[in-house]
């Protein structure tokens, strides 16, 4: 009996101190990233699609969380996957285009889970510095590539070992983070980031999947030609690479009635983009199995996101950077029984800049400093009170892709005000946008020189200068756009 006493002290004094028991450790939840590039966030049937199909997704949403409003604080694909990793904004990181690398000594969620005892893995496309595959610090294990990546056959670096490995982007990077989670000891907490490649350009659908929207017709959006009212940058982008009039649709300057051309390259433009999900949505279902089959589903923590969203026509749009819905709106969904109610929806705004502080409080990680991001996970416990009621959003001018000019702008849950500053903070009425989005969510009628709405221009606009001042993007507006917008620039690509 003694003894017994001796045991029993012996813990609470551990528990007492702070030293974590075996028991303790087990609890720890795993984490698995799932992120996607380039899409949206309506590019799932449990957001509503009409026929894409995604019934694994959907199934995380069903035992999940899903967030209803989930954004990026900059629309293209390094500066948000930076804000991921890092909590803080494109101008804090430096990670302002898809050419920067991630900064070798800022802080991370993956570094703070591998300071706090986690095996942590990356997979995938990382997509920060264009030219480097080495590894990153803050993962133990580590595959990526240079650049892009293709679609078939991609050459990986696998942990040192550099490689062309045979198949499909989406199936390759699954079936290494399959092998990789099968190695993971049963009580030793993990973190895997897996990234997708799709459904970034050019969208290319797994062959299985190439003819699955063929009897769907597909119409231009209800805003593709309804520019007017809208800035004169927005229409110059329309014979771009961004623009629906431009290379990516096949579209011939001489048809006669340019509004029609090029539907069926259009059709095919949208309906690859959507086809290239099912690879992802069968990904996700493998992921699952796995961690059914290892009695690890419920102690692991699993996020769908998407690293920004995508516009298909809309505004005379493709590509994404602008501050527009379709750009910025991303899917979020987190399954994890312990905090998350399943079939909860959210409508709090949530950002990229929050999963970092989330994730580490949900792994009793040590927290992050100086981050612009807030943990939601008071959000899954139901607490809301003191969330943000406007965020800031901030892209800069890319002399590579000079189809987009400055944007600073500020959304509310009814409003949105965006600004283009030609570099030397000057703004005139042409150059801003402001919408209902309570009456008006296709952002439809731009406002801005509404005398109604004087008042609470000046407002929106005050609110977006002290966000900008509170998250260090002050700087940024002095930042040039070299030579302005563009219409031509024959070799560039879409990003």
């Amino acid at each position: 009996m003694r003894c017994l006493y001796l045991l029993l002290f012996t813990f609470s004094v551990l528990a007492v101190a702070g030293v974590p028991s075996a028991e303790a450790q087990v609890e720890k939840p795993n984490v698995i990233f799932i992120l996607t590039d380039d899409q949206r966030d309506d590019t799932l049937s449990c957001e509503g699609h009409p026929f894409l199909k995604t019934p694994h997704i959907d199934r995380l949403a069903d035992e999940g969380v899903r967030f209803a409003n989930a954004f990026i604080t900059t629309s293209l694909c390094s500066p948000s996957r930076a804000s991921y990793l890092s909590g803080v904004y494109a101008n804090t990181h430096g990670v302002v285009d898809n050419f920067t690398d991630y900064p070798r000594d800022l802080d991370s969620f993956p570094k703070r889970l591998q300071q706090a005892g986690y095996k942590t893995g990356y997979i995938g496309k990382w997509h920060m510095g264009e030219d480097d595959d080495s590894k990153r610090p803050g993962f133990d294990y580590w595959v990526t590539h240079k650049g892009q990546g293709n679609y078939y056959d991609t050459e990986f670096n696998v942990d040192g070992d550099r490689k062309v490995v045979k198949g499909y982007y989406t199936n390759v990077v699954t079936d290494m983070a399959v092998d990789w989670l099968k190695k993971q000891k049963k009580n030793e907490p993990y973190l895997l980031i897996l990234g997708h490649k799709a459904p970034h350009t050019p969208f290319t659908p797994e062959k299985k999947y190439e003819h699955i929207f063929d009897d769907i017709e597909v119409c231009y959006p209800r805003s593709a030609f309804n520019l007017e009212g809208k800035p004169k940058w927005i229409e110059q982008r329309l014979d771009t690479w961004h623009g629906i009039y431009g290379p990516l649709y096949g579209f011939r300057k001489d048809f006669p009635d340019r509004s029609a051309a090029a539907v069926v390259d259009f059709e095919k433009f949208v309906l690859n983009y959507l086809a290239s999900i099912k690879s992802v949505d069968d990904s996700v279902g493998r992921i699952y199995e796995l961690l059914k089959q290892r009695n690890e589903l419920d102690n692991t923590v699993i996020v769908f996101a998407g690293d920004n969203g995508m516009f298909l026509g809309e505004h005379g749009m493709s590509d994404k950077r602008a501050m527009h819905e379709p750009s910025i709106r991303v899917p979020l969904i987190v399954r994890y029984p312990r905090f998350a109610k399943p079939g909860s929806v959210l409508t709090q705004q949530v950002l990229n800049i929050d999963l970092a502080p989330s994730i580490v409080e949900l792994c009793s990680a040590e927290p992050m400093e100086n981050i612009h991001g807030m943990s939601w996970v008071p959000l899954l416990e139901g607490k809301s009170k003191d969330w943000r009621d406007a965020w800031y959003y901030e892209y800069n001018y890319e002399k590579q892709f000079p189809y987009t000019p400055n944007v600073r702008g500020i959304r509310t849950d009814r409003w949105k005000y965006m600004r283009y500053p030609h570099g030397d903070g000057s703004e005139d009425r042409h150059m801003a946008e402001l919408y209902d989005l309570k009456n008006d969510p296709g952002e439809l009628n731009n406002l801005i020189e509404k005398p109604e709405h004087k008042e609470l221009i000046a407002k929106l606009r005050t609110r977006l200068d002290e966000l900008i001042e509170e998250t260090g993007g002050k700087s940024w507006d002095t930042l040039p756009m070299d030579e302005g917008i563009k219409t031509e620039l024959p070799d560039a690509k879409i990003r």
